[in-house]
C-alpha cells in the first residue's frame, strides 16, 4: 500500500488526469463534481440515519424483489436528482429503478452514461454496519448524439467503462476510484468538505490468506467444485500457508475494500436460490471488477474474465469471483481440474 504524502483532492486528481488525454474538454471533471456532491449528501444522511426517521424499510420491493430500505429510496432519488440535469449525460440505470432513468426532455443530453447501486448492503443498514454506493461511467456508444440514452448504451461489457468506483460509509468515508490509470483511495474530511487523496496506485497482493464467502450457502452453491476449494483453504498445509481465515460483512464493497488491500479471495457462486449468481453485472460486478484489475488483481465468473462479458439486461446476474491474481488462478485451476 503506497500511503500518498501529496495533498490531492478529487478534482484536481481529475484535472490531473485529463491532461493525459488532450481530446478532454472538461465534461467528466463537471459529471464527477455532480456526482461526489451526491455522495457527500448520502454520507451527510447515513450518519444522521438513526436520528432522521430514515433507517427501516419502505412498503416497495425494487426491480430484483428485495426490500426497499429507506435510506436505499433516498439514495437512489439523490443521485439521480444530482446527475439529470448536468448536461453530461444521456442515461442512467440503478438497481432500485426497473428500466432506464431517462434524462428529462428539458436538459441537454451529453456523451455519458451512469450506473450504480446507490446503497450496496441493504440488510446492514438498520445495524449500523458498513454499507456503500458503486458506480461505473460509460461513453455512449455515439459520442456525437444529441438524442436520450438507449438500452445499448447502458449493455456495454464492463472493459469499455470509461471509470468506476465505490463509496464505503463506515467509521470514515472513503470513495475509491479509478479511470483506468490505477486504483486510488480517497478519504473524505468533512471538515473542509473534500474527498482527499490518502493512497495512490494502491496494489493488491498477488496472495493472500483471506477468503470471503457467504459460507451458509455452502451446500447450496451449484458447483462441486466449489466448495473442494474452500475446504481446501480451510485444509492446515505443511508450509503454514493455510488455512485461510474466513471474513465476511454481507457487504459486498466492504468485503472487496477489505480484500484489496489485505489480498484473498471473494467468492459469490452460483447456487440453487439464485442460479445465475446473485451480483448484479452491470452496475456492481463490473465496476469492482474495473478497480479490482486496475489493482493488479483478477476478476472472473468462472467461465471467463468478467468485463468480457456482454450483459443482455439491466439486472442480470452473474457468478462472481475476484481478489489476488494467484488466489483467483488457484481458483480457476480447481473449476478446470478439481484439484491444484
Amino acid at each position: 500500500m503506497i500511503r500518498t504524502t501529496r495533498l490531492v483532492t478529487i478534482p484536481s486528481h481529475i484535472k490531473q488526469e485529463e491532461e493525459l488525454h488532450p481530446e478532454a474538454t472538461g465534461t467528466f471533471s463537471s459529471l464527477m463534481q455532480d456526482l461526489t456532491l451526491a455522495l457527500r449528501i448520502i454520507a451527510w444522511e447515513v450518519r444522521r440515519a438513526g436520528l432522521n426517521d430514515i433507517l427501516g424499510i419502505t412498503d416497495n420491493t425494487n426491480y430484483n424483489g428485495d426490500i426497499v430500505r429507506k435510506l436505499d429510496d433516498y439514495s437512489n432519488s439523490v443521485i439521480i436528482r444530482a446527475m439529470d440535469h448536468g448536461g453530461n449525460l444521456c442515461v442512467m440505470a440503478s438497481e432500485e429503478s426497473d428500466g432506464l432513468i431517462s434524462i428529462p426532455e428539458k436538459y441537454v443530453k451529453g456523451k455519458y452514461v451512469l450506473v450504480f447501486d446507490p446503497l450496496d448492503g441493504s440488510t446492514n443498514i438498520d445495524v449500523n454496519i458498513t454499507i456503500g454506493t458503486i458506480f461505473s461511467i460509460y461513453q455512449r456508444i455515439d459520442p456525437d448524439s444529441k438524442s436520450d440514452g438507449t438500452l445499448d448504451d447502458i449493455l456495454q461489457p464492463g472493459h469499455k467503462q470509461v471509470a468506476a468506483g465505490y463509496v464505503l460509509y463506515g467509521s470514515s468515508t472513503t470513495l475509491v476510484y479509478t479511470s483506468g490509470h490505477g486504483t486510488h483511495v480517497f478519504t473524505y474530511d468533512p471538515t473542509i468538505g473534500e474527498f482527499i487523496m490518502t493512497f495512490e496506485n494502491l496494489e493488491i497482493p498477488k496472495r493472500g490468506n483471506l477468503y470471503s464467502c457467504n459460507e451458509g450457502n455452502f451446500f447450496k452453491w451449484n458447483n462441486q467444485r466449489i466448495r473442494d476449494y474452500v475446504n481446501y483453504l480451510k485444509t492446515p498445509s505443511e508450509d503454514g500457508v493455510r488455512p485461510y481465515n474466513l471474513r465476511y460483512i454481507a457487504t459486498s464493497v466492504a468485503d472487496i475494500h477489505r480484500t484489496i488491500y489485505y489480498g484473498g479471495i471473494y467468492l459469490y457462486p452460483e447456487d440453487t436460490s439464485s442460479p445465475k449468481g446473485k451480483i448484479r453485472l452491470v452496475y456492481e460486478a463490473n465496476p469492482l471488477a474495473m478497480i479490482i484489475e486496475q489493482a493488479g488483481g483478477k476478476a472472473i465468473s468462472g467461465t471467463q474474465r468478467l468485463m468480457d462479458i456482454v450483459p443482455e439486461h439491466i439486472h442480470q446476474r452473474v457468478p462472481f469471483f475476484v481478489g489476488s491474481k494467484d488466489d483467483v488462478t488457484d481458483l480457476e485451476i480447481f473449476l478446470r481440474n478439481g484439484k491444484l
